[in-house]
């Protein structure tokens, strides 16, 4: 339903059933929860992925930049998530359209304050707000601003379980990546 130019999940407007939330974290082995699991899956995994891992609060905000039908919003906010669609153009003029969910709605106002009708760039001051926004280690943001993916300590599986590109000596990404890990594997079983 939309209140103030978002659209609020329904079941934040109504009551929430106990078995598909244990306190503020997702019961994946709610049917409910299952089933907007694996529709996300269908549409693409990463999305299933990213709404999770916003859903359990280790991404503050998650930027879906492909295409989203009624039906993908509605399965986010049925997961709990707040969701906005922003508009935004190309350097060609084309119009490219983001999709962004969040527990907060704070998060979605910040993005579309500063991103909303506004061109795509990749300067420092974007990326480190991005960095920001999407709950990503300063130092890492750092880092890839100065030398985008430079070798790092990780191995390629663990990397790619991260939608940031860890630096080499990050001392934040060891104590996040087990939950990342944890999350994709439960994704991948539901």
């Amino acid at each position: 339903m939309p209140i103030g130019g978002f659209n609020l999940p329904t079941q934040m407007i109504a009551a929430i059933s106990n078995t598909d939330y244990e306190g503020t974290a997702l019961n994946l082995n709610s049917p409910k929860i299952k089933t907007c699991v694996k529709q996300l899956k269908e549409i693409d995994f990463e999305l299933a992925y990213l709404a999770v891992l916003t859903r359990e609060g280790l991404k503050p905000l998650s930027r879906w930049e492909k295409p989203l039908n009624n039906h993908g919003l509605e399965l986010l906010q049925q997961m709990g998530l707040f969701t906005k669609q922003i508009r935004r153009t190309v350097k060609t003029g084309k119009v490219v359209r983001e999709t962004i969910f969040s527990v907060s709605p704070g998060y979605l106002l910040l993005y579309k304050k500063r991103f909303g009708d506004q061109p795509i760039d990749k300067s420092a001051a974007t990326t480190r707000f991005e960095g920001f926004l999407f709950g990503y280690p300063p130092c890492c943001v750092d880092e890839y601003i100065r030398h985008s993916y430079v070798k790092n300590n990780l191995e390629p599986k663990q990397q790619k379980n991260l939608f940031h590109w860890a630096c080499k000596n990050c001392e934040v990404t060891p104590f996040i990546l087990p939950a990342y890990q944890n999350t994709h594997h439960l994704v991948t079983r539901c």
